[in-house]
């Protein structure tokens, strides 16, 4: 889907910047080469200059790894608590992300890339931007192209879901359920036979497709992401089910009513950072809170909410061991069941991580809910 970008003067040409962190057009690029050193490179970087690559696609590519490698050097490191570890873990990403984002390369009208033995890049930039644009180069941070690039192959080759039958397509940009056990935890919950169902956030649509896979009858799905509604709509025709599977481009309910309401928020209740970040980040939970105070009035007499919700603000102290509870109870709802998945992603296993010790106990949960009666 096609979306507006800002423009900046380069070379005397009106030139898109596309950016998923939310920068700014650079004032000024400075060109650079394949004399480029790391260190050099860095240096440069760090005093806020920003460099269009202009030479070797690999060679630019190597750079970007030795720049990561001196970026990460130090790490990791222990804070008197996990949240202060957590956050600065944050704030570490996002200045890496800043200084690795300042390695530019420029694609030209037709979407080709002005590097030696730069790979075909057009159709992920379609994919991702919409068609090319009239007449106007664009200017990308290389780190960018290159996820860019891997999810595009990503698209084409499909992902295997666990309880699913078929490849899910992810799209650039959308959550894509690698974390596996918010859908695993799918697999002890009652098969919703014949349920008109809501997929709150449906993303890639993978919790509508198993559910229609699972017996129900039609599911309604919305995101407020663009790239999410185009996903979950291409995934519900590559599975045959477009129509069973309407998609809305909306923030949470429908206008109607639903026998089973599904939805996995964000679980995190920080800011998010960039656009990508608000599939895990909820400020202050505030998602999560409108979803569960909508739920009584989307729901039809006798259906259930399952939401699936990892614990992990809880280990970390970024959400109280009995909010969710009383949040859950504030909303009229009350717990019917539960259904939990222990953690088995990679983060999970990584000792390195000074998290390690919370994310191996890390759990996601499954709670039916119904309205509360009396």
């Amino acid at each position: 889907m096609s979306e507006p970008a800002p423009t900046f003067e380069f070379e005397g040409t009106r030139t898109f910047f596309r950016d998923e962190g939310g920068a700014i057009p650079p004032s000024r690029l400075a060109p650079v080469d394949d004399r480029l050193t790391a260190d050099g490179a860095l240096s440069r970087l760090r005093r806020g200059e920003r460099l269009l690559y202009r030479g070797d696609f690999h060679n630019a590519r190597q750079l970007l790894t030795a720049l990561g490698r001196r970026l990460s050097a130090g790490r990791p490191r222990t804070l008197p608590s996990a949240l202060e570890t957590f956050r600065e873990q944050r704030a570490l990403r996002a200045r890496e992300h800043a200084i690795l984002g300042g390695v530019m390369v420029r694609l030209n009208a037709a979407y080709e890339l002005e590097l030696k033995r730069a790979p075909e890049v057009r159709q992920a930039c379609e994919e991702v931007w919409g068609c090319v644009p009239s007449g106007e180069s664009t200017v990308v941070p290389l780190r960018t192209l290159q996820g860019m690039l891997g999810a595009a192959e990503w698209r084409r080759k499909g992902l295997r879901v666990p309880g699913l039958t078929g490849l899910l397509h992810p799209h650039y940009g959308v959550f894509a359920p690698t974390r596996t056990e918010y859908v695993e935890v799918l697999a002890e919950a009652p098969a919703p036979q014949g349920a008109r169902v809501f997929d709150v956030g449906t993303g890639t649509g993978v919790l509508g497709l198993w559910c229609l896979q699972h017996g129900a009858r039609s599911v309604v799905g919305t995101d407020v992401e663009p790239r999410a509604v185009a996903c979950a709509r291409e995934n519900a025709a590559s599975f045959g089910m477009a129509d069973r599977f309407e998609v809305l481009e909306r923030d949470l309910f429908p206008d109607s009513t639903a026998d089973l309401i599904i939805c996995n928020p964000p679980w995190l209740p920080e800011s998010p950072k960039n656009r990508m970040d608000r599939a895990v980040f909820d400020e202050g939970g505030a998602v999560l809170g409108r979803f569960l105070a909508g739920v009584p009035t989307h729901l039809e007499p006798r259906g259930e909410a399952w939401l699936i919700l990892s614990d992990f603000a809880e280990l970390l102290g970024l959400r109280a061991p009995d909010a969710l509870a009383g949040a859950i109870s504030a909303a009229g709802l009350e717990v019917v069941g539960t259904h939990t998945r222990a953690a088995g992603h990679e983060k999970s296993r990584d000792a390195a991580d000074p998290l390690h010790p919370l994310r191996a106990r890390e759990v996601t949960t499954l709670y039916r809910l119904r309205p509360r009666v009396g």
